[in-house]
């Protein structure tokens, strides 16, 4: 025969105001016991608290993705018209890119708008967008 250690006995349980939990109705008619969620911490969303763009690059690309070829519905970084984003240790911005064609109509406007964008962006110590056709542009 073995021999248990003494102890404690099991404590009673809180009288029913005192719970900290409340009972929910189950499938089968009688109340089951829910946890009590009152002191969980809430695990934030993906990005959640988050307040954007952390770096300054993340900025540009940020400020970037607001300007839109004027033919083609799809912003002009997810276009693939940006090749290079340079940024200087004064914050000075160089942003290579490129056009659908050396036709395109919006060649005059376009490089304006991009350089508007990022001038937009706090931190950032002036802008160049330089236009290049090497590699040329395609839709893949």
């Amino acid at each position: 025969m073995t021999n248990l250690p003494e102890h404690d006995p099991l404590p009673s349980p809180p009288p029913p105001g005192d719970r900290k939990s409340s009972e929910t109705p189950s499938g089968s008619g009688g109340s089951e016991p829910s946890p009590d969620i009152s002191d969980a911490t809430p695990v934030p969303a993906a990005n959640e608290g988050a307040e954007g763009p952390a770096t300054l690059e993340e900025k540009i690309v940020a400020s970037i993705k607001e300007v839109y070829d004027p033919e083609i519905p799809v912003n002009i970084y997810e276009l693939g018209l940006i090749y290079k984003i340079n940024i200087a240790e004064d914050k000075h911005v160089v942003v290579d890119m490129t056009l659908t064609s050396p036709a395109c109509p919006a060649a005059q406007e376009l490089p304006v708008a991009v350089r508007r964008s990022v001038e937009r962006v706090p931190a950032v110590n002036g802008v160049e967008v330089e236009i290049t056709f090497d590699p040329p542009w395609t839709p893949e």
